[in-house]
């Protein structure tokens, strides 16, 4: 199991993940823009699917661990080490 740290924009045109950035206090996250709204855990359902399949995991595979009511989240994916989810996400972002 890994957990990857994200900043989450609802409301956002399409849903994409933007890539690696650091936050405020210099540690990294992922930067992912939904385009479900923050009601109802509507934007968290939309991050979570988005991972799974950006992952290549089933959704229950992936779990919001931190963050329900904040733009900044953790999330757990069960199955992948953090080198495999990192290369994924790479591929996915055109960074690798």
């Amino acid at each position: 199991m890994t957990t990857l740290p994200i900043r989450l924009t609802p409301g956002a045109s399409a849903d994409r993940i933007d890539g690696w950035d650091v936050d405020a206090d210099g540690r990294p996250v992922l930067r992912v823009r939904v385009r479900a709204r923050p009601v109802e855990g509507e934007a968290n359902a939309a991050l979570l699917k988005l991972m799974a399949k950006t992952l290549g995991v089933p959704k229950s595979a992936v779990t919001l661990e931190r963050g329900g009511q904040s733009r900044s989240k953790r999330i757990a994916v069960e199955g992948l080490s953090e080198d495999e989810a990192r290369e994924r996400l790479a591929r996915a972002t055109d960074g690798g």
